[in-house]
């Protein structure tokens, strides 16, 4: 896509870093960024931690916060992208968790729901979404958000 390598190709411009924390993307924000040329001169690195176990060891996401919030809340994308910092010390850290589907949702958790974490300049924004479609459909609007939101940050 276009839009991913304008922002690629202006991250590498600018000298910007980034790193990422996935879940639910399961890899794909990973992918879409490093299928472009020249991305290893700005992506460091990332994390697929799909189990809460992995979540806890390797970004310092505390047991008590999944307990009391679950893997899929805002209060987990912002312990996933600070460890992430923690980790890899990149200009941008991203992290994703959600309900790509077909099943895990629930009345208060539906199909489609993810929150997005992005730290930029020592600031974490949470993003809150609901994608409609299919699981990878989900997955796949979920990435495009996070570029999209990138271009408006460069």
């Amino acid at each position: 896509m276009y839009l991913y390598k304008k922002i690629i190709s202006q991250l590498i411009k600018e000298g910007i870093t980034i790193s990422t924390a996935e879940s639910c993307t399961g890899g794909l924000l990973a992918y879409n960024i490093t299928k472009n040329k020249d991305a290893s001169k700005i992506y460091k690195g990332g994390y697929i931690t799909y189990s809460n176990e992995l979540k806890i060891k390797n970004l310092n996401v505390k047991k008590t916060t999944l307990k009391k919030y679950g893997a899929v809340s805002k209060e987990i994308a912002k312990e996933m992208v600070r460890g992430l910092f923690i980790k890899t010390n990149t200009n941008i850290c991203i992290s994703t968790t959600g309900i790509a589907g077909p099943g895990g949702a629930s009345k208060s958790k539906p199909l489609g729901l993810v929150y997005i974490g992005i730290k930029v300049n020592g600031k974490i924004e949470i993003l809150k979404k609901n994608f409609k479609g299919s699981r990878i459909e989900i997955q796949k609007k979920c990435v495009n958000s996070i570029f999209k939101y990138l271009l408006k940050l460069i």
